[in-house]
């Protein structure tokens, strides 16, 4: 059943040729090793809750064929024999996960611990690679490198159709005190590796972290040489007159490099803002389906205002949501060049629903808040074609190699560049926006990357709604 795999790794059944089970494999994060009665009825509530959503916001209004009234009543038969909150959480995961729909998924109440593995992995083309190793951490002193291809993480091996549960279920769902990792070098030898995870108890996880007087400034996101402008915008979670001020600066330029590797998407109105200022004309992206109808998504064009110099666009596996909706559209129209590797195919419509479980007497009173994203939306491009699954195909596929990342060399920005008429070397590529690069690679992971959208959602139905919507 799938609940069991979540206990484990929240992952569905991988291919065996690649998979190395581990003999032992590291607990999850110490906790209750008992559940109360309060414990039992807090996770009854949340699954009451969860279904609620779902009856109410789902866009698809049969919920994709599931029978969820019956799926609920198997989940709190599950619930009821828990031994343990994670437990309880990775079944109300699992009914969510049965759904295979990239923005409905289970933001379990925040932990009082953020907790880091050392190290990063990504999917390039159809492989995994570590792309980070923290200086200091238990992972580089065990010998992992950037460049390492991960075969395994406690048994299962990552594709680029559960690797999002790997993380999801690692980071959020329930952090463990290690791993063990099976790699391989770029000489072909492999070696399993059991690697240790930090727990930083005085950062909760999942609450916006606010900046501390006197921390650094946010690096700048451009870089500017010979007319060519580089912009690595990490995230769409930014207000519509911010755009407008990098698209002052971008301008006078002749022509723009949009960095979008990592960006995990965020706020519709910002997608719609930044498309418009490459076409001097209205452009319809797709159809939105929603429960109560279809409308169309359109950008608004500059007019004599839109940029008009060259684009290229850098996605990669990472590259979701409003990203891929931009780097489609570009595509589509003609607009410019897409670069890199195919896309997350991470595209529905969501919307967060904050959610709270009460219980108890005044003198227990316990008030514990969660989260449930839940999409409302499908999206069908101009093209009459869909995304979600698939991905954006780059018009000039261009992977990083076992040595690339060994050494810090960005290949794609470089040939970037090079197409947009400048000239970059694959080590000064690698060499850009360090800090912006971890933040495309790490700190995201540990929750939603829109969970801070504030946008409203349009039309008359939704004013009074309070549910947060994201691309």
């Amino acid at each position: 059943m799938l609940y069991t795999l979540l206990a484990v790794i929240f992952v569905s059944a991988c291919p065996a040729a690649r998979v190395t089970r581990a003999k032992t494999p590291p607990s999850s994060q110490a906790g209750q090793n008992t559940l109360s009665k309060k414990d039992r009825d807090r996770g009854l509530d949340i699954l009451q809750s969860v279904k609620d959503d779902l009856k109410n916001f789902y866009y698809d209004p049969n919920i994709r064929g599931m029978d969820l009234d019956a799926r609920v009543e198997v989940a709190k038969d599950r619930i009821k024999k828990a031994n343990s909150n994670g437990e309880i959480f990775s079944i109300i995961a699992g009914l969510l996960a049965e759904l295979n729909d990239s923005h409905t998924f289970f933001i379990p109440p925040a932990r009082m611990s953020k907790v880091d593995y050392g190290w990063r992995m990504q999917m390039i083309g159809d492989k995994c690679y570590v792309v980070d190793v923290t200086p200091g951490s238990d992972a580089e002193s065990k010998g992992m490198k950037p460049g390492d291809e991960v075969w395994s993480v406690d048994g299962f091996e990552p594709t680029r159709e559960n690797i999002w549960k790997i993380e999801y279920s690692y980071y959020v769902l329930r952090p463990r005190q290690g791993m063990r990792v099976v790699l391989q070098d770029p000489d072909g030898q492999q070696r399993e590796l059991a690697v240790m995870a930090k727990f930083d108890p005085a950062t909760p996880v999942l609450f916006a972290e606010k900046k501390k007087k006197g921390e650094e400034a946010e690096p700048s996101p451009f870089y500017e040489s010979g007319g060519v402008v580089i912009w690595k915008m990490v995230s769409f979670s930014i207000p519509e007159k911010d755009v407008d001020e990098a698209m002052k600066r971008v301008q006078p330029s002749r022509a723009l490099v949009l960095d979008l590797r990592g960006n995990g998407g965020g706020h519709e109105k910002t997608l719609l803002r930044l498309l418009g200022y490459f076409f001097d004309h209205d452009v319809k992206l797709g159809e939105i389906k929603r429960r109560s109808g279809t409308k169309q998504l359109v950008a608004k064009g500059q007019g004599d205002k839109a940029f008009a110099g060259r684009l290229v666009v850098l996605v990669d596996s990472n590259s979701a949501s409003a990203s891929e909706l931009f780097a489609r559209t570009i595509q589509i129209e003609k607009r410019g060049t897409v670069l890199g590797d195919r896309s997350s195919g991470k595209v529905m419509r969501s919307i967060l629903h904050g959610e709270v479980s009460e219980h108890g007497a005044p003198a227990s009173f316990s008030f514990v808040p969660f989260a449930v994203s839940v999409t409302d939306a499908d999206i069908t491009m101009s093209d009459g074609r869909g995304l979600e699954g698939l991905g954006v195909a780059p018009d000039e596929l261009l992977l990083p190699t076992h040595d690339d990342l060994a050494r810090g060399l960005d290949p794609a920005l470089s040939r970037a560049a090079s197409l947009a008429g400048g000239s970059l070397d694959p080590q000064q590529a690698g060499a850009l926006f360090p800090r912006l690069r971890k933040l495309v690679n790490g700190e995201k992971k540990n929750g939603d990357d829109d969970k801070d959208d504030k946008d409203s959602k349009d039309g008359k139905e939704d004013k009074d709604d309070k549910s947060k919507k994201k691309s």
